[in-house]
């Protein structure tokens, strides 16, 4: 199944001009960092604020599949008697639980992102699709719907981690007008280490879709105690040139904290607190090492 757990209007972060951005549900990559957890998993999951929780019990009464407890006056759920009925969110009084993940048919979906047109025409914009990751969906139905918007003559950018074969990528690069391709960490093991995979098959696509002529913004989400440092960034200036590799952009991203307060309500434990952003005159130190290097089109942010 494809499902999507946003469509983000307004966007202005995740390609040119003013997007729309939609974030599809499931990723293979593990980062620590990660601010969309609800994205992580490619199945539909329930998340509840816990610390919103009143202690009414009228989750647990509505229940069908008895899968909510009361346990010292709060609700426990045994996720394997959950069917995602959505009881339980219609009856909460607070509003506080939530179903996460919907399917949407591709011209049910299409048709939503044709209400900005307007919008994407005026400013350059057009729409964004992300995740989790967009190339981990059913390749037939990423393709529809870029084929479609193709049609419609709005831009498309993908926003992607890589780590798909890249036949998916393949199948779409006709229709995508840019990729948005992340590029974390350099070495390997610590690549290994912080997304929980290494980092071949992703700078192996990385080459590929360069190779075929695709438009490409590098990103690289920079985190002090992980890739923000000269080292790794003089690591990524090499591979870029080595590999005749010419982005339209190069986006430093300073890491953020701001989705660690949705892993609770999923049940999940944030490994990012020890991590910090390099401090403003790092970046700036980082940016001047890649528009030293050529690559003029380098700056903070997306």
């Amino acid at each position: 199944m494809n499902y999507i757990t946003n469509i983000q209007k307004y966007s202005i972060h995740d390609g040119d001009g003013i997007r729309t951005t939609v974030f599809f549900k499931g990723c293979p990559l593990k980062c620590v960092w990660c601010h969309n957890p609800e994205t992580q998993r490619f199945e539909r999951e329930l998340q509840y604020d816990k610390e919103k929780c009143i202690g009414c019990g009228a989750c647990a009464k509505v229940c069908p599949q008895s899968a909510i407890s009361m346990t010292e006056g709060k609700p426990v759920l045994d996720k394997s008697l959950c069917n995602l009925c959505g009881k339980c969110e219609n009856y909460c009084p607070e509003g506080i639980r939530e179903t996460v993940g919907e399917e949407y048919p591709v011209k049910e979906l299409v048709k939503e992102l044709m209400k900005d047109l307007m919008f994407y025409e005026q400013s350059g914009g057009g729409v964004t699709l992300s995740g989790g990751e967009v190339m981990a969906m059913s390749t037939e139905y990423v393709l529809e719907i870029a084929k479609a918007l193709k049609k419609e003559e709005i831009s498309l950018t993908i926003d992607t981690c890589g780590y798909v074969p890249y036949d998916k990528f393949e199948a779409v690069l006709p229709y995508v007008d840019t990729f948005l391709y992340d590029v974390k960490v350099m070495n390997p093991e610590l690549h290994k280490k912080y997304i929980g995979v290494d980092n071949r098959l992703i700078l192996e696509n990385l080459v590929k879709l360069s190779d075929a002529g695709a438009r490409i913004y590098i990103r690289i989400p920079t985190v002090k105690e992980v890739n923000g440092n000269d080292e790794n960034m003089k690591a990524t200036i090499q591979f870029l040139k080595e590999h005749n590799i010419h982005p339209a952009q190069v986006n430093l991203l300073p890491y953020h904290n701001t989705g660690s307060s949705k892993y609770p309500k999923l049940d999940m434990e944030y490994k990012g607190t020890d991590l910090t952003a390099p401090t403003n005159e790092e970046m700036e130190g980082f940016v001047k090492l890649f528009q030293d290097e050529g690559f003029s089109n380098t700056r903070i942010g997306g």
